[in-house]
């Protein structure tokens, strides 16, 4: 009777492990064909990133400090409308930065805040390349 007991539990145990190992097979080979599915979709559909430089600078006051919450827009040179492509504000360090395309273009970078007279100079871009531009800003007499 005691021989019997133990054979019933064995054989319980042998299919609780078989049956555990299968779901972790199955589901380590649908997390596979998964992956290969991600792949094969993502392979045909990768386009190289479009060139790009970058108009960077920072704006000061004019007693050398950086100077925080400026409004710096960028606009095409010679554009008759002077639509704005690209507006930020400087940070903490007065620092800012636009990505434009790398084609040859001349930029107007503007910046300005509320008592301060508002300073502009040009950028141009002739390829994929950084530009950096300093702007100072002097403050209004009252």
């Amino acid at each position: 009777m005691n021989s019997t007991r133990i054979l019933t539990k064995t054989s319980t145990r042998m299919m609780r492990r078989r049956t555990r190992s299968s779901g972790v097979r199955l589901a380590g080979k649908l997390i596979a064909l998964a992956w290969m599915c991600s792949l094969l979709c993502s392979a045909g559909g990768k386009k190289k990133p479009e060139p790009y430089a970058i108009i960077a600078g920072t704006v000061f006051q004019e007693s050398g400090f950086s100077l925080r919450g400026a409004n710096v827009v960028l606009t095409l040179q010679g554009d008759p409308k002077a639509k704005k492509l690209q507006e930020a504000v400087s940070d903490v360090r007065g620092e800012f930065a636009f990505h434009v395309p790398a084609k040859p273009a001349a930029y107007m970078v503007k910046a300005s805040l509320k008592g301060y007279r508002p300073e502009e100079k040009q950028a141009t871009v002739s390829g994929e390349e950084r530009i950096d531009v300093t702007l100072t800003l002097v403050q209004e007499s009252k």
